[in-house]
């Protein structure tokens, strides 16, 4: 399993070195655009639509829009600075609490804790901690340059790092529109919508549910393996430095005649009377 980051869990004086593994994949099935004529890949590339020219890397900077539409430009020196200031590589445990106080559109993504070299006994008792008490860890950490909140449980006697939402991200939810605020309801219609949930009520057991639309598709791919379906991109034809080094001498030579507009013709008309005159 891949690391994608190694640190401790820190909580009082206890440090646990760890390594931090993903504990979900994507397994969404993708697609490249392709050209309809020649089957190849589409190409994006940054362009600036006032200059009218394509952008490299290195001439990009950072700038957040403001309500206005100006932007604030931020440089990389002082994205640094900050990034330094919060980048020692520990999960800070913060408080202890019962993880059913935690509303689930709080949580985010999850992640396997792994003990490091060293840290194996350490992490067998704040795993053993855990169990006894029935509690989970609040703690931040610092991933892909934003100070996270998680959560520290344990899954399958490993601990389970599960990113969460700060409270100004979630939405509130009297901003939805439409919801009802009360409704007489009839007694017969609730009784039987309550019965109809204790026949339905079931043990949460995740394998028996599948992404259907993801194994049609799948299939629909396989049946096309074999088909006229499977085309072959054309290849890029690239010109030789020969070619690239004419057109731009004729493109300059181009464009110097535009520059110049008829001066050329007057010098050459200069020069040809001062030959008739000697």
């Amino acid at each position: 399993m891949h690391t994608i980051w190694k640190g401790s869990i820190q909580f009082g004086l206890v440090s646990i070195p760890v390594k931090l593994h993903a504990a979900t994949e994507n397994k969404s099935v993708s697609f490249r655009n392709l050209h309809k004529k020649c089957h190849t890949p589409i190409k994006y590339e940054k362009v600036c639509p006032v200059c009218e020219e394509t952008v490299e890397n290195e001439d990009i900077v950072k700038g957040h829009e403001m309500n206005d539409g100006r932007f604030v430009v931020v440089n990389e020196e002082e994205l640094k600075e900050l990034k330094e200031a919060k980048t020692e590589k520990a999960v800070e445990i913060l408080d202890f609490i019962h993880i059913d106080e935690i509303d689930p559109v709080y949580f985010n993504r999850s992640y396997y804790l792994g003990p490091d070299d060293g840290g194996s006994k350490a992490y067998a008792l704040l795993r053993k901690a855990l169990s006894d008490t029935r509690k989970v860890g609040i703690a931040k950490i610092m991933i892909r340059s934003k100070e996270q909140l998680a959560v520290l449980r344990i899954r399958d006697e490993t601990l389970l790092m599960e990113t969460l939402h700060y409270p100004d991200e979630i939405r509130a939810s009297a901003d939805v529109p439409n919801v009802p605020s009360s409704e007489n309801i009839d007694k017969k219609e609730l009784d039987t919508a309550v019965l109809l949930i204790e026949q339905l009520t079931a043990n949460f057991e995740p394998e028996k549910y599948e992404d259907e639309y993801r194994e049609n598709l799948l299939a629909l791919i396989d049946s096309k393996q074999n088909g006229e379906s499977v085309v072959t991109p054309e290849k890029e034809e690239k010109p030789d430095n020969v070619t690239d080094l004419m057109d731009a001498l004729q493109a300059s030579v181009d464009r110097t005649k535009k520059k110049s507009g008829g001066k050329k013709t007057t010098t050459a008309k200069k020069q040809t009377a001062s030959k008739k005159s000697s």
